[in-house]
């Protein structure tokens, strides 16, 4: 090994000498070498009683191989492509190879070795058809006194052997096509003599998907036109398949998900109905998803046809390089069908899925229009228009009624804005924004507001009285150049009135003020610990391991839950998730409130349940955007309960970023 790493340390020498000046200060280049991987060996022994053996090693990301033999002899050093040969006395041996990378990091692993000069004995050898992987055959041979096996696959135009493995391990082969083959395995070990296995194996193709298709995101009505789907309330079709289609046509299940199933399919023909049709003008997206097997290459394209005028109008579209093996989600920007000659999307009476050729078999499934889902209407709480997108309504100036607060509308939105030229910071009443409202003494509240500036300067912000002696509480927040939320706690001890207000005082110093998306709520019991995860995962954990901690990181001083979904699986949504363990009294009703954003658009689930047993829980889906939004779920306990039940977030259903934060859970 001391060979290699001086190889190493030449190489990088090399390197040093060739870089220009600014990168040889930057070597952290080196960070992202990682340990190598997927260390092995071949071994070949030569069938000549001699006891020679041919030693390979390779490894993903190696730069080199020690090889130490298992006989007490002395190691060698390899590169990458080299080998090492060996000769062996009878017996059995524990080789250990170990990789290393550019810097010296090493991965080591060690097989078993036998080698005898008796003809390998009391051979089993397995040929599978490979569940998943069409095509592919999965083949293993274990022997007494072998040390590996050569595979030979039956296939005209292929160098025999076609593969070959220590005993023991298994040999993935894949044909090119189907078929019954006559296949042969040697087994050898160091005798002259060798072990011969003969099989006619046939070899075969899958020719239907074995999963169903995704589950689509739930969506309101309003929001879709679905053709087929198990997930939407489908329109109705007049003619399916149509009597002048050219393909056979089946409906049938994967997976317990109902699908089509189109074998010599030319084109699939569907009418809605040639009085009317159906109304996609307002859907912003197709959405489709296909199968095929594996080495199709058919183009297919989907037309939508407008028969009702005169000439008929169509437009096709094409589904983009056809992938074979896996289901294929595709989504068309209805934009695309604006090509042709569809100007009136208002009334699709035909729908065609076609094949640029006659394609063997096509699976069909969740063919449905969408538009994106409408923003989640702000919620002010107590207050009436806190987003402002109603101009001054319910905003003063101070306590005059008769006055109102100076908006502007940018960008299609609309906020409070004012600049403070004359700033007194001993009357920083002297510019105000106000809005009445009943304030209950001996309440806590919680105010929430969006604020910036063309300066770094202070504001104040508060609930207080319209007059008498002004009580209030009011604090001062710091602004900065960008838009932010602010979060306010404020108690009605002392006071309280019908006509008290949310107020923001701003004249204590010069530049300009910007407010929105002012909200004033209530501060409740919160049955949970730590909901706004300022303390971290302290009280989260993953699903209901009381030793796990769940993810949580902090940005801009704000912590909160997070977790990436890369590996979903629509009927286990349970895989990844977020609880937090509690007392749940069995007949009660709950409300669970939460802040929940990701980097997609996706579905989660909410709710209360028990941490064993059957799991009893209500729970219910929930769509998040990109958008921090605040949701709301009214939940019932009157089937279950528990001293030691849980608050639950179920998100494994779809891939994407879940972000979540100021988790509530309040009894009714």
């Amino acid at each position: 090994m001391k060979k290699i790493k001086n190889f190493y340390k030449i190489f990088f020498l090399l390197f040093l000498v060739i870089a220009c000046e600014e990168d040889l200060r930057d070597t952290s280049f080196t960070d992202a070498i990682t340990a190598p991987k997927n260390v092995s060996a071949i071994f070949n022994i030569t069938q000549d009683n001699t006891g020679s053996v041919t030693i390979t090693p390779s490894a993903e990301g190696a730069a080199g191989f020690k090889v130490i033999f298992g006989d007490d002899s002395d190691s060698v050093t390899l590169l990458p492509g080299e080998n090492a040969n060996k000769i062996y006395e009878e017996g059995s041996y524990n080789v250990t190879i170990v990789a290393s990378n550019l810097k010296g990091d090493e991965t080591e692993i060690t097989q078993p070795l036998v080698v005898s000069f008796k003809a390998p004995e009391n051979v089993v050898v397995t040929l599978e058809n490979d569940a998943a992987i069409t095509k592919q055959v999965n083949i293993t041979a274990t022997a007494d006194f072998a040390t590996m096996y050569e595979f030979y696959s039956g296939e005209t135009g292929v160098n025999q052997p076609a593969a070959t493995a220590n005993i023991g391990e298994t040999i993935k082969y894949q044909y090119q096509t189907p078929g019954i083959y006559s296949t042969r395995v040697i087994v050898k070990g160091g005798a002259i003599a060798t072990t011969e296995y003969t099989e006619e194996f046939e070899v075969t193709e899958i020719l239907a998907p074995l999963s169903a298709a995704p589950t689509p995101r739930n969506r309101v009505e309003t929001d879709v036109v679905s053709i087929f789907s198990d997930k939407y309330t489908n329109v109705t079709l007049n003619e399916l398949p149509t009597d002048w289609s050219a393909t056979n046509f089946e409906a049938t299940t994967i997976d317990d998900n109902n699908v089509w199933k189109l074998t010599n399919l030319d084109f699939l023909g569907m009418v809605t109905n040639y009085d009317t049709g159906i109304d996609i003008s307002g859907m912003e997206m197709m959405h489709i998803d296909y199968w095929v097997p594996e080495g199709i290459t058919n183009g297919l394209s989907v037309k939508l046809v407008n028969t009702t005028e005169d000439p008929k109008q169509e437009a096709e579209v094409s589904l983009g390089t056809t992938i074979g093996g896996s289901w294929q989600s595709i989504e068309i920007n209805m934009s695309d069908f604006d090509a042709g000659n569809l100007s009136n999307k208002e009334k699709i009476t035909q729908i065609l899925i076609d094949s640029d050729g006659v394609a063997g078999v096509v699976y069909i499934d969740n063919f449905y229009f969408y538009k994106a889902p409408a923003a989640a209407p702000f919620d002010g709480g107590l207050l009436t228009n806190g987003d402002f997108e109603n101009g001054s309504d319910s905003w003063l100036i101070g306590v005059d009624d008769s006055s109102s607060a100076p908006v502007v509308t940018d960008g299609g939105n609309t906020y409070y804005s004012v600049n403070v030229t004359n700033a007194n910071p001993n009357e920083p009443y002297l510019v105000n924004v106000s809005q009445k409202l009943n304030i209950v003494q001996g309440n806590t509240y919680v105010l929430t507001f969006d604020a910036w500036s063309d300066v770094n300067r202070s504001i104040i912000g508060g609930i207080g009285l319209s007059g008498g002696d002004f009580s209030n509480d009011s604090k001062p927040v710091n602004i900065t150049t960008t838009r932010s939320q602010y979060e306010l706690i404020l108690s009605s001890e002392s006071f309280g009135a019908a006509d008290a207000r949310v107020l923001f005082d701003l004249n204590g110093e010069n530049g300009l003020v910007n407010i929105d998306d002012v909200s004033l709520k209530l501060q409740v019991n919160n049955l949970l610990s730590n909901g706004d995860f300022e303390n971290g995962s302290d009280s989260w954990i993953v699903g209901v391991d009381d030793t796990s901690s769940a993810p949580v990181v902090t940005d801009g001083g704000n912590t909160y839950y997070s977790v990436n979904v890369t590996n979903a699986n629509p009927n286990e949504p349970y895989l990844v998730n977020v609880s937090q363990k509690l007392e749940i009294v069995q007949g009660n009703t709950y409300t669970l409130t939460f802040d929940a954003w990701s980097d997609v658009e996706r579905a989660i689930i909410g709710g209360i349940g028990l941490s064993g047993g059957d799991f009893s829980n209500d729970s219910k889906p929930v769509d998040i955007t990109t958008t921090k939004t605040n949701y709301t779920l009214t939940l019932s306990s009157e089937n279950f309960g528990a001293t030691d039940a849980r608050v639950l977030f179920d998100l494994n259903g779809e891939n994407g970023l879940v972000n979540i934060d100021n988790v509530v859970l309040t009894i009714n």
